[in-house]
């Protein structure tokens, strides 16, 4: 292993000489407490590190020890139900935030049951599975993906921890692999895969606004932008709960501790609505506080993604919410600084747009080593100064994500949730995922999702138009126009998080509401047009009920939206009668 010793260093960078070799990226122990850091710069006497804890204390001429491995984080089946720092260190409970510093990865004394499946002589490849792990749920234990061999010896089925040896590979080399149930990747590095696979169903939300207006597919990306009180945190908690994922992990980056405390507070208590059991068994958590060394925010990021490839490569489908990369920038930009990097846009180093690349793209949807199917969706939040999504991070986001979801301060200050505003927002995997409504049984989701969205684009017109002339001056089919834009906002779009009816919404009722709603829009076209007026429209009681559809038709009880189909129908009928007699 290569030395070194400090010979300046600022915050969380440090420059020191060298007496070796050292190479970037490379894991680093700093000081005599053995801080954890990394290098990023080399030059032929003197390299450049930045250290992932508090550095107070340290002074030129301190021990700085090279690893000769890339930083790594520990990756095995007692993972899931934890809460973790930046780097992977376990904190143990929400009221134990911090690790000491210098502090590794303790050993996980758990016992595992271990069921083998494959058997001595057998040939295996990189990334094969080799056996099952029962924690929570059944998990495959897989060979790493730089390991290969035949088997030596393959240990029987029973309760093993994860750093104990189960099997014994030869390889073509001739060396001896000792295999355990977890092993070390490098956070950096993507795990490799067989295939990439195009996109071909959802990643179903629950929530109305996103599965039918601005939908995200399985292995996509999507940004969630939006300034402060808009709601990011609530409708990320809410997609997190509610997704059809297998597997959540949720980084808090750099967020504000009382934040990540109320997140450390719920998760732990939330039910799983898919299983009854508590929704953490299904969960990783990874916390890193805005008052936490600024290093390791950034190294959060990148520790979470492996963390669901991890999960991504037992074939499983895993949902990564990052809250949020605004702050994970700030840290590139507070380390570029201090390294006397040239700055671009807003301060932001210049490789902001590469490195916003490189973690975006490592979501997919992909065929594993072990042949099995398996996706990461990563949603990203963003947190732009005074709201302003024309800023560097969000500028940069929205050319690596196929879904950006705007958050409106407006409709936020109105209590309107989720706050996104429909305008702002879009999505460029609806095209893909039209064919899967139409296997749910909702071939028109196309057309109604196109109808929804050019109704309210109306309807931000003739507000315009409105706020001038007053909206009693607007001709009759414009004023109708308004009151069936106000429906879809308020009996589709709105819907509370926090509501035990309506916080949830499936395809099927999401396609049977909009529906209703789409013969409301009918209907009061064609009244309007043989001579109903609009103040009889809005009148009709059947609208007072549209407008509470959510909250009073429950999932089991979608039958009961045919019953207001009926109304529906009879109440525009009977205003006909009334518009021809008059």
């Amino acid at each position: 292993m290569s030395e070194a010793s400090i010979r300046w260093i600022s915050g969380p960078v440090l420059r020191a000489r060298c007496r070796g070799t050292f190479q970037v990226h490379e894991a680093l122990e700093v000081g005599e407490k053995r801080l954890r850091g990394e290098v990023i710069q080399v030059s032929k006497e003197e390299l450049v590190a930045q250290v992932y804890e508090d550095t107070t204390g340290l002074r030129p001429g301190d021990p700085v020890q090279g690893t000769g491995r890339p930083l790594a984080v520990r990756l095995g089946p007692g993972l899931l139900g934890h809460i973790y720092d930046g780097l992977l260190r376990p904190l143990g409970s929400k009221d134990q935030q911090f690790v000491e510093p210098g502090g590794n990865l303790p050993d996980n004394d758990s016992l595992f049951e271990f069921a083998p499946a494959v058997t001595e002589g057998q040939e295996l490849s990189a990334g094969a599975v080799l056996g099952t792990v029962m924690t929570s749920r059944e998990q495959a234990c897989l060979v790493p993906p730089d390991r290969s061999g035949i088997v030596e010896s393959i240990r029987p089925k029973g309760k093993y921890s994860e750093n104990e040896t189960v099997c014994v590979l030869h390889s073509a080399d001739g060396q001896r692999q000792n295999l355990r149930l977890s092993h070390d990747w490098a956070v950096r590095r993507p795990r490799p895969i067989t295939q990439r696979l195009p996109v071909d169903q959802p990643m179903v939300t629950g929530q109305r606004i996103l599965d039918m207006l601005f939908p995200v597919a399985r292995g996509s990306r999507a940004a969630l932008p939006g300034g402060f009180g808009t709601g990011k945190t609530i409708l990320q908690e809410a997609l997190a709960k509610w997704c059809d994922a297998d597997v959540i992990v949720y980084v808090g980056c750099g967020e504000r501790g009382n934040e990540m405390a109320e997140v450390l507070d719920e998760f732990p208590s939330l039910e799983d609505p898919r299983t009854g059991r508590a929704l953490m068994e299904r969960t990783v958590i990874i916390a890193n506080t805005s008052n936490m060394p600024v290093s390791a925010r950034e190294a959060s990021i990148y520790t979470a993604i492996t963390v669901a490839e991890y999960f991504r490569d037992q074939g499983l489908h895993v949902a990564l919410m990052a809250d949020s990369t605004s702050r994970w920038a700030e840290a590139l930009r507070e380390v570029s600084g201090r390294l006397g990097e040239l700055p671009s846009e807003s301060g932001y180093p210049a490789y902001l747009s590469s490195r916003l690349a490189e973690f975006y793209e490592r979501a997919a949807r992909v065929r594993t080593l072990a042949g099995r199917d398996g996706s990461v969706t990563i949603i990203g939040a963003i947190s732009p100064p005074a709201g302003d999504f024309s800023e560097p991070v969000t500028l940069h986001t929205k050319r690596f994500v196929r879904s950006f979801w705007a958050l409106d301060p407006e409709r936020a200050h109105a209590r309107f949730y989720p706050a996104i505003h429909p305008l702002q927002s879009y999505t460029e995997d609806a095209d893909v995922l039209s064919a899967w409504w139409q296997r749910q049984g909702d071939p028109e989701w196309s057309t109604h999702r196109q109808r929804v969205l050019t109704l309210l684009q109306q309807q931000a017109r003739l507000e315009r138009m409105a706020r001038i002339v007053g909206k009693d001056a607007l001709p009759p089919a414009q004023q109708v126009v308004l009151i069936c834009a106000d429906l879809v906002n308020e009996g589709f779009l709105r819907q509370s998080a926090f509501s035990k009816t309506d916080r949830y919404c499936s395809p099927r009722r999401q396609s049977a509401m909009l529906r209703v709603i789409i013969r409301f829009i009918d209907l009061a076209e064609l009244a309007m047009q043989e001579g109903a007026s609009p103040e009889q429209i809005a009148a009709l009681p059947i609208l007072r009920a549209l407008q509470r559809l959510g909250e009073e038709i429950a999932e089991e009880e979608i039958d009961r939206i045919r019953d207001l189909l009926r109304q529906l129908e009879s109440e525009f009928a009977d205003l006909k009668e009334i518009a021809r007699a008059s």
